[in-house]
């Protein structure tokens, strides 16, 4: 049931999922189909816009040519082995068996198959052997399509579009009951913003999901959408979460650079496929970066070594040639891709095509336990909002989706297990949301310009080459940004782009201040 707008000011459920990606999603049916009263909240108007809505590449998942060990040691090698072993482990051995039994049997994803019928294989950057499932080139669309339908066709799940996720409530924070203070801090739930409206609504629960998504949007050059604000970092930060690692941001070395359309992703299964970096010189390059991968060394080094060149040539772009792949037809198995840069004239089958390095995923998150839970009880999280230490220093591709499945599915079990209701005096002791005695209309182009400057900041100075000066720079413009930005927050009437915004600055300033504490290069933190 999709709920679009309401004037109710209090819910109350078993669960909220705040994200509806494939980690929310695949929670959120998870919970439901354990009997619990399920509340999905996306702060977009459809809640098929996430970051699994533009994923291209695939998803791990079986291969007859694999195990479990080879899997793990490819992560470990990409994610500079400093990876949460038992996270790994765990996630190897059963993760992508539940990429046939969730996503092919039971949700129905229509993964590419072979001319025999099998399940099309691709490879990426730093992986051993093909295991990669995809659809084309648009796999996160047609796992994010078929995952949608599933959940209209799920009982017990109500969904709110266009519903942006102000602040998690807790009994410390927000009871007006002084004995609260004493007690353990739990969550209760959150207040809420329903967009169509202006209203503030408080979604109650004995447990909440976040599962909304990355960082990208922090930087000026992003692969992400411009949602990828950090809103479940800052929020769960507010509350007194820990979240680690968050100094290891990766960046994506191929994205479309054209100054007349929007940057979109190259998925790197063209490089898999034969695909070759050149820069505007017309050399190959990478031999010089990484000898024996070349190009399909880890992204880290890929990214590194793309923004040498074009700071080495002072150029915009360097060129991702697909002229020499053989043995498929470009076109058919990269439509996506073909089509779009068709519309500006590039065809990929004779022409290289111009490409940048950009903010693509976020590493750290909110520090989780296996089972998805965060330090805070009732408070899990999922996807690439979590930290599961998976990834390490460094993802390898296509893990993203599978940690995304693996623990969202997870986490929406654990929750499950917990499904009592809140007493109705500790939920009589929050009280409603309370607007500023004054409110102020706010000056769109102040809150877009301050969120550039954000963006700018964390590129230049906080971005794929980092130094110790770029980074106290950093630390000093967003504490300048952090203060004005709060001031406004408190007297501006609510609105998505001011909570963004403020959700923005906070993570900005988490990122730069681990990223200061930690002097060892590793991975996609790399200190010159």
């Amino acid at each position: 049931m999709i709920v679009t707008s309401t004037n109710a000011s209090r819910w109350e459920f078993d669960l909220i999922v705040i994200g509806s990606g494939i980690s929310g999603i695949s929670a959120a049916i998870q919970a439901a189909e354990a009997g619990l009263e399920v509340a999905l909240l996306s702060k977009e108007s459809a809640i098929r816009e996430s970051n699994t809505w533009y994923a291209q590449g695939g998803i791990v998942g079986e291969s007859e040519s694999d195990s479990p060990e080879l899997l793990e040691a490819d992560i470990y090698h990409a994610g500079a082995d400093i990876n949460n072993r038992e996270a790994v482990r765990l996630l190897v051995q059963e993760g992508p068996r539940l990429v046939n039994e969730f996503l092919t049997e039971k949700i129905g994803v229509p993964f590419s198959r072979d001319e025999n019928g099998d399940i099309d294989l691709t490879r990426e950057a730093a992986h051993s052997v093909r295991r990669i499932y995809h659809v084309t080139d648009r796999t996160g669309q047609a796992i994010e399509t078929s995952l949608v339908e599933y959940l209209g066709r799920t009982e017990n799940i109500k969904v709110f579009e266009g519903h942006v996720a102000i602040d998690l409530i807790t009994n410390v924070h927000n009871s007006v009951d002084p004995q609260e203070v004493y007690r353990p801090a739990r969550v209760l739930g959150a207040y809420v913003l329903d967009a169509a409206t202006g209203k503030v609504a408080i979604f109650f629960a004995p447990s909440v999901v976040l599962a909304t998504g990355g960082v990208g949007n922090l930087f000026l050059r992003t692969s992400n959408p411009v949602g990828a604000t950090g809103d479940g970092i800052a929020m769960a930060h507010r509350i007194g979460a820990e979240i680690i690692n968050a100094e290891y941001v990766q960046f994506h070395p191929t994205v479309f650079f054209h100054r007349d359309v929007p940057r979109f992703l190259i998925t790197e299964s063209l490089r898999g496929e034969g695909a070759r970096l050149m820069n505007r010189r017309g050399e190959y390059f990478m031999k010089r970066y990484s000898p024996t991968e070349l190009d399909l060394a880890p992204r880290d080094e890929t990214a590194r070594a793309v923004y040498r060149e074009m700071e080495e040539e002072d150029a915009d772009f360097v060129w991702l040639d697909a002229r020499s792949i053989t043995g498929i037809d470009v076109r058919e198995r990269f439509p996506g891709i073909f089509e779009m840069c068709m519309k500006v004239g590039i065809d990929i089958r004779r022409e290289p095509i111009p490409v940048i390095p950009a903010a693509h995923f976020f590493c750290g998150g909110i520090k989780v336990d296996t089972n998805g839970r965060t330090g805070i009880p009732g408070l899990y999280a999922a996807g690439e909002t979590a930290c599961t230490g998976v990834h390490g220093a460094n993802r390898l591709a296509s893990i993203s989706l599978l940690e995304g499945l693996f623990w969202g599915v997870r986490t929406g079990m654990q929750a499950s297990y917990r499904p009592e209701r809140l007493a109705t005096a500790l939920k009589e002791s929050v009280p409603d949301w309370v607007e500023p005695a004054s409110v102020e209309d706010f000056d769109p182009v102040l809150v877009s310009q301050d969120h550039r400057a954000i963006q700018t900041t964390m590129w230049n100075y906080a971005g794929i080459i980092r130094s110790r000066s770029r980074l106290l720079r950093a630390q000093a413009d967003l504490n300048y940004l952090s203060h004005r930005i709060e001031q406004f927050y408190q007297s501006a009437k609510l609105d998505r782009r001011i909570i963004e915004l403020r959700n923005s600055v906070l993570s900005a300033s988490i990122i730069v201040h681990a990223a200061l504490g930690n002097p060892r290069s590793r991975g996609c933190h790399y200190i010159e």
